[in-house]
């Protein structure tokens, strides 16, 4: 397994995968299968895998160990900046095919819709993420500044659950399968945190007793 998670190849082929919605969507909009609302349909497929690209790539720590597969941290930047990507897209059908940038028209749905409010929240704490996902800033901030940076993601799968819910309003399963991932997810989040964090505290006594 761990032959085949540190492949290059691996990786390529998982880049492939996360290109399958766009290019379902390029498909659709070569066989007019994007249904009566075209706009409409882009921009929830294009919300939906923002937002199941985020929960995947909070996913991969637990997964690495419940799996004892470490490796998998090999793929989560690459979870994380198609989370970002697919959230372009979705801004960018918002702004463009739907408003075409007509920003008094926008204004007046932040204003009115606090649905929209909170979907470009969510997209603004995704900047910062996808900006310094390289290495280099990871030198430059420092690893601990960087995870404390990059923990915002859980703000912005909130975020983005409640924009979904807001939205949809009455259809409302999707967005509350989504919530209770992100909950589980932060509370196992918030659980190893405790227990690493008990661990150390009892093996410095451990140490220090022993001294």
């Amino acid at each position: 397994m761990r032959t085949l998670l540190t492949s290059k190849w691996t990786k390529v082929a998982v880049f492939l995968l996360c290109l399958l919605p766009l290019a379902s969507l390029g498909w659709r909009a070569l066989h007019n299968g994007l249904t009566a609302n075209p706009i409409e349909f882009i921009t929830h497929a294009t919300g939906d895998w923002t937002l199941r690209f985020i929960l995947i790539t909070l996913a991969i720590t637990p997964l690495r160990k419940f799996l004892g597969l470490p490796d998998l941290i090999r793929f989560r930047r690459m979870f994380g900046l198609f989370a970002f990507f697919y959230g372009c897209l979705h801004f960018t059908t918002y702004i463009w095919l739907d408003k075409f940038f007509d920003l008094g028209e926008m204004w007046k749905d932040v204003s009115k819709r606090p649905y929209i409010t909170m979907g470009f929240l969510a997209f603004v704490l995704m900047i910062p993420l996808a900006l310094t996902s390289t290495t280099g800033w990871i030198r430059r901030l420092g690893g601990r500044n960087w995870q404390l940076l990059h923990r915002a993601i859980y703000l912005t799968a909130i975020a983005g659950v409640i924009h979904y819910y807001w939205l949809v309003k009455s259809a409302v399963i999707r967005p509350r399968t989504y919530a209770a991932i992100v909950a589980a997810l932060l509370l196992w989040r918030l659980a190893d945190k405790f227990w690493s964090r008990t661990l150390e505290i009892r093996t410095t006594s451990s140490a220090s007793q022993s001294t």
